[in-house]
């Protein structure tokens, strides 16, 4: 597949050098061995994690575009995710990327020639949110960026631990649209509605040590110790009883989740919207090509 360029979502100092400098973490030798086990997979690396083996350790794997969320590794998580829900080994499940990147945002290029109708007939997004119903519980460790697409995501796992140097953003407003994958609502939830404003309109990314003082995120490590300490909390949670587990989480999300589903869908429906406007296409044009937007109200 070629290299796709990211939504908006990071520096493009880092679209370029950077990535080429991007280090993933140490994976076990086995681990693109263990993901056929589960699936044949391109964008993602898994592997059994933890002293008994009963942590399912997903790692997002396309570093040269940081982590980029396109349709097929999105496919490949959801997959993933569902086939790890059917295994009585696993109790818990781990999702990281690299020490760069955990996810950078939605692939543009994937989105940028959409229309409206293409979108609301193909039910554009709807597939990511599987990624939240997991029946097992979900661990998103973040190190380096987690942007667009990528903060949705972490925001869809049931909690969320930052290496020191992370750092979150909804950037979409940049590109003329809105974030499409629960950053409206599952932000909003997370830090409040002046916040999650401020960090919606502007496309102001915030620290790791700002998203814990928020209350986005639970805990803050340094770099290296970021996946061993989730892995710690993962293995904590699958030595527990699966059904406790699953019931717990099901009791605390339905404190969000009957408005949220209702706010989902509004904000899909919104998302979808952008996409007949001139200023979004302008916008997602701008950024494949290296310049400044010119958006004129359309």
């Amino acid at each position: 597949m070629a290299l796709i360029r990211l939504a908006c979502l990071v520096p493009r100092t880092l679209v370029g050098a950077g990535a080429q400098a991007m280090r993933p973490y140490l994976i076990a030798p086995h681990a693109r061995a263990m993901s056929t086990a589960h699936g044949n997979y391109e964008c993602i690396l898994f592997e059994k994690a933890g002293k008994k083996q009963n942590v399912g350790l997903i790692r997002l794997n396309r570093p040269k575009a940081l982590n980029a969320l396109n349709t097929q590794l999105m496919s490949e998580l959801v997959e993933c995710i569902h086939k790890l829900n059917s295994d009585t080994s696993i109790g818990c499940i781990v999702i990281t990327g690299s020490e760069k990147s955990f996810a950078a945002g939605a692939d543009i290029k994937e989105m940028a020639d959409k229309k409206f109708s293409d979108c609301y007939k193909g039910r554009f997004l709807e597939n990511w949110g599987m990624v939240a119903k997991s029946q097992k519980p979900v661990i998103a460790a973040v190190n380096g960026f987690a942007l667009g697409g990528g903060c949705e995501l972490a925001m869809m796992c049931d909690v969320i631990y930052a290496g020191e140097k992370a750092r979150f953003g909804q950037p979409e407003i940049l590109l003329g649209t809105i974030p499409g994958a629960g950053g409206t609502q599952r932000l909003t939830a997370a830090v409040g509605k002046s916040r999650a404003m401020e960090m919606c309109l502007s496309g102001n990314q915030i620290t790791a040590q700002e998203a814990d003082k928020w209350g986005l995120v639970s805990r803050v490590f340094p770099v290296d110790q970021l996946v061993p300490e989730t892995i710690k909390l993962a293995e904590k949670i699958a030595s527990m009883s699966q059904l406790s587990a699953a019931i717990c989480k099901e009791a605390v999300n339905r404190f969000f989740e009957t408005p949220l589903e209702a706010g989902l869908a509004a904000e899909r429906r919104a998302f979808h919207s952008t996409f007949a406007l001139e200023d979004r296409r302008e916008g997602m044009k701008a950024f494949v090509e290296k310049r400044p937007a010119n958006f004129k109200n359309e």
